[in-house]
């Protein structure tokens, strides 16, 4: 069951309950309570603890603390420190225990995880604070459940399910790990464009999406000269050769400049985002060989937010983000 941003595990018996400690953005459970959880003995939830750092899959330190707790013997109520695991250990151990309890914790854990990630981060403005410690915490789940494979603890459904879950997120954890160590680069891009937009043909698209929004005065109303410099800029070339030299860079570089440059007195990130699609998609670019869409609508808002909250001199690493999520690897 779900409550706030907690998802708790219950097994599909009903019985299992479990009092968890709640501390530092994580779960922790002694040993008896992991042994309750996944239905296995002392014996082999010890082994499973002992394997996962002798493999140096988890860190002690960061895995395991004592903690002090209160219950009642008898008539007396008695203090002890008992040794709690985090999160990372309660999964991983969740991976190799052999049981009917630890296949339907497996068989949760992929359902819930794939729910998760599909559903995406819906960004607003006050949570992009956020987006690194979410990015840093999917790239630690991703890991763990790469490391299960590895070791191939699992049933051939079991495994099967997981490398789906693995191979759909894989580049884009790839691009935010480049990203954290401005390493990114631009390659998979189309070169040969097939439309070239001008500033009258982007005035008629927008008007068409002003009706949409219903023909407000303001949306769309160019407050000065920038939204053309904007078209023109993308098409701008040095020496015979053009700046922006691929359709991906053309059209990251045409969002981030109607974001930023606030060309019209309402509707700014939306008509950047419409006119972003727009582009790709008379260029026949917007859409994968398997029909979906080259990002999804989730991720346009959150990196049409992201320019918009951005430093101008974080231009070419939000460019190159932009274009790696649209590119052909993608």
């Amino acid at each position: 069951m779900e409550k706030g941003n907690v998802i708790i595990y219950q097994a599909p018996d009903g019985q299992t309950a479990i009092d968890v400690v709640l501390d530092h953005d994580t779960v922790w459970l002694t040993q008896a309570q992991i042994m309750d959880l996944f239905d296995s003995s002392k014996a082999n939830i010890s082994e499973h603890i002992k394997n996962i750092f002798t493999s140096n899959e988890l860190e002690q330190d960061s895995t395991v603390r004592k903690i002090r707790t209160v219950r009642q013997e008898g008539k007396r109520m008695v203090k002890r420190e008992l040794e709690h695991y985090n999160l990372d250990m309660i999964i991983s151990i969740g991976y190799r225990v052999n049981s009917k309890r630890g296949t339907q914790f497996r068989m949760w854990a992929n359902k819930v995880l794939k729910d998760y990630l599909a559903k995406g981060y819906v960004l607003n403005e006050k949570r992009l604070e956020e987006k690194t410690q979410q990015f840093d915490t999917l790239k630690q789940t991703v890991r763990l459940l790469s490391n299960v494979l590895e070791l191939k603890l699992l049933s051939s459904d079991e495994t099967s399910g997981l490398a789906k879950v693995l191979a759909d997120y894989t580049y884009a954890l790839d691009v935010l790990d480049k990203y954290d160590h401005r390493t990114l680069t631009i390659d998979g891009t189309n070169k040969k464009s097939s439309f070239v937009v001008t500033y009258d043909e982007a005035i008629k698209a927008i008007n068409g999406l002003k009706n949409r929004f219903g023909g407000s005065s303001l949306f769309g109303n160019e407050k000065d000269e920038s939204f053309k410099s904007s078209i023109a800029t993308i098409y701008q070339s040095f020496g015979g050769v053009d700046l922006y030299p691929s359709i991906e860079e053309k059209a990251a570089n045409l969002l981030y400049f109607v974001v930023k440059n606030h060309s019209f007195s309402d509707g700014n990130k939306r008509i950047a985002a419409f006119l972003f699609v727009w582009f790709l998609e008379k260029n026949g670019i917007l859409y994968r060989e398997d029909g979906y869409k080259r990002i999804a609508d989730n991720a346009l808002v959150a990196l049409t937010l992201m320019i918009a909250e951005s430093n101008p001199d974080e231009k070419n690493i939000i460019v190159e983000v932009v274009v790696n999520l649209i590119n052909s690897h993608n």
